[in-house]
């Protein structure tokens, strides 16, 4: 039998999740494209991740992803995560801000342009010149108008 396309996702996690679903529902699935656009995450929009399957299951697979986009299998009894107090969204709001002050993370990938500034660097030298020039005018002060 011949696949046709269900669906087109642009991220492969969520094509893959979309696949886990149906098949927990009985419909053999298939993700294409899945290799091409991991090499190069930019072809994920550009192409997209397919989900295939046999023509006779077309149909139902799709009526199960639209029922899935408009949440009838949400369930609020498995959002059992608690919620956080007061105090430690704070902290986390004030080490985020703390991170980003002092330049934030040092080990990122990102090309030199879009790196953050290297603030250490800055501060160093302006230092250096802030005392270079208080031991200049010290000394000139001493060497011009002897104590």
């Amino acid at each position: 039998m011949a696949l046709r396309e269900i669906a087109r996702f642009t991220d492969v996690y969520e094509a893959d999740l979309a696949a886990a679903f149906l098949e927990s529902h009985g419909i053999q699935v298939t993700v294409t494209d899945r290799f091409q656009t991991t090499v190069d995450p930019l072809m994920q929009r550009a192409l997209g991740i397919r989900l295939m399957a046999h023509a006779s299951e077309i149909e139902t697979a799709r009526d199960l992803l639209a029922r899935v986009r408009a949440g009838e299998f949400a369930d609020a009894s498995y959002d059992d995560l608690p919620k956080a107090s007061p105090a430690v969204r704070t902290t986390g709001t004030l080490m985020a801000l703390a991170t980003f002050a002092t330049g934030g993370f040092w080990g990122t990938s990102l090309p030199r342009r879009f790196r953050p500034l290297a603030w250490q660097g800055m501060a160093f030298s302006l230092t250096a010149v802030v005392l270079g020039v208080a031991l200049l005018w010290i000394a000139a002060k001493l060497i011009l108008d002897p104590p």
